[in-house]
């Protein structure tokens, strides 16, 4: 499977959020690290089919996403930064209801809810409602249901906000489990989570990719940007850091 990213650009007004970008994705993790602004969000619901691009190709297989509709639909999960739910629907009704969204078969969709809810720690809250939940339990849950249809392309942004440090490692863990056979792309601002986890890592300013490859790459890139000392204990968030400190474009949860 390979998703295709063809100069795609996206432009409100006289505002470039996506600039000409180009990439080709095949089953694995993709970490999309920047600052807020940078046009993750924007480029992440152009993938889903969301937002038309101004500009540009986004290609499954060779094939336009635009014109493939419910297809590609069913191929997707999708797991926005602040994502609805019901406050009065409890978690398995939460995960019921999105199920027959999608149309998915009933006894089905009982079983896999049960099983997924399990997968997120969320088991023992099944029959309470929503509105009780830490804002952890409702980005686990957020998760459990983008996972009902066995996507094969997976779009999480923010996917750990929220979430503390243990919960993270959990979710970085099973992330990391999910990109063995299909497309995830996880946007972030929190470069451990990215660091961790992901096999290509896109640095994303101004709409543009600045720099993209594996960490490996990434490390290359820095050590030719920098002194031999600096260069002497290199991490991702020092190359993060490298390219957003002057601006002042650094978010408060590196």
């Amino acid at each position: 499977m390979e998703l295709r990213l063809d100069r795609v650009t996206k432009q409100y007004k006289n505002k470039i959020a996506v600039d000409r970008l180009s990439a080709k994705l095949h089953e694995g993790v993709y970490g999309l690290l920047g600052a807020n602004g940078a046009g993750k969000t924007t480029l992440m619901r152009m993938i889903c089919g969301i937002l038309e691009s101004n500009s540009g190709e986004i290609l499954l297989d060779g094939e336009e996403i635009a014109g493939m509709g419910e297809r590609y639909r069913e191929l997707l999960g999708y797991l926005p930064q602040d994502f609805g739910y019901y406050p009065n629907f409890t978690a398995m009704d939460f995960m019921l209801y999105i199920a027959s969204l999608k149309g998915l078969d009933r006894r089905y969709a009982k079983e896999k809810s049960v099983e997924l809810l399990k997968k997120v720690g969320m088991e023992r809250e099944a029959r309470h409602k929503i509105k009780t939940f830490s804002g952890g339990m409702r980005q686990r849950l957020g998760i459990a249901q983008t996972l009902l249809n066995d996507p094969k392309i997976l779009v999480l942004d923010e996917p750990t906000a929220g979430l503390d440090p243990k919960e993270r490692v959990r979710f970085r863990n099973m992330i990391a489990d999910l990109g063995k056979d299909r497309i995830v792309i996880l946007s972030t601002h929190i470069v451990s989570d990215v660091e961790e986890i992901a096999d290509w890592i896109f640095l994303m300013k101004q709409g543009q990719f600045l720099v993209q490859g594996t960490l490996e790459d990434l490390k290359k890139h820095y050590l030719e940007q920098v002194t031999a000392q600096e260069a002497e204990s290199f991490n991702l968030e020092k190359l993060y850091l490298h390219y957003f400190t002057e601006e002042g474009e650094l978010d408060d949860a590196i």
